[in-house]
């Protein structure tokens, strides 16, 4: 039986905007868990994965370090940049335009309760859309995200992650670079990794892709893998 989960594109995004329609989105769902505890109740909890991309933006998680941002104010008003400190897990990291930056905001008791599998899922989502533009990629041991050339000296990063758990629900999640500016990069130590390159699809093709059909792709290797019924 496949899990009815709403699928929603916000496309271009602020930033701050997309993370308060995610807390609000989280907070419903954790309100509708605990009236079924204290209630004995057993009422159905949403599902959404939501993909969007954000204007030029770094976001630091919990754990980080601000001194991996290299930019200070007046570096970020040059590059038209905004940043962030946010409440997901891993260091700093950019999103941008040409970026796909997903959002599942799941119940995990809904599928599993394992953070570990959830993020393992996720990576592998993104490995079967690489492949599909034959591209080998993978994991690189003790880091979370999708690499290239894992196993040797030229590995590099093309999807990041970080989430967020509260009640067995998740927030925050992904950026696959598809289309996305790199020179970005150059202005932070990428998730507090700093002897590692990051990658595009474009730069990696050597063209432009269509957004639209890369999102089609990821979009249904996550519901084939999570085994969701897509709702639009």
């Amino acid at each position: 039986m496949r899990i009815p989960t709403q699928f929603i594109d916000w496309g271009l995004t602020d930033y701050q905007q997309a993370w308060d329609r995610q807390e609000d989105l989280l907070n419903k769902t954790v309100a509708i868990k605990t009236d079924n505890r204290n209630n004995g109740t057993n009422l159905p909890t949403p599902n959404y994965l939501i993909f969007n991309e954000h204007p030029h933006v770094y976001t630091l998680g919990k754990s980080g370090h601000q001194e991996n941002l290299l930019l200070d104010e007046q570096g970020l008003k040059d590059k038209q940049a905004t940043y962030y400190k946010i409440n997901r897990g891993g260091d700093i990291t950019y999103h941008g335009p040409g970026q796909i930056v997903g959002y599942p905001i799941l119940d995990l008791d809904n599928f599993f309760t394992d953070i570990h599998l959830y993020l393992r899922t996720l990576e592998e989502a993104v490995i079967l859309t690489l492949k599909d533009y034959g591209i080998a990629s993978g994991r690189y041991p003790g880091y979370t995200g999708v690499w290239l050339d894992a196993d040797n000296d030229k590995a590099r990063k093309i999807c990041a992650m970080g989430v967020r758990c509260s009640r067995w629900v998740t927030m925050h999640g992904f950026a696959f670079n598809v289309n996305v500016d790199l020179d970005y990069f150059k202005n932070i130590v990428p998730c507090g990794i700093d002897d590692k390159a990051v990658t595009s699809l474009e730069k990696e093709l050597g063209y432009k892709l269509n957004m639209e059909e890369v999102k089609e792709k990821l979009k249904n290797h996550i519901a084939d893998l999570f085994k969701m019924e897509l709702i639009q």
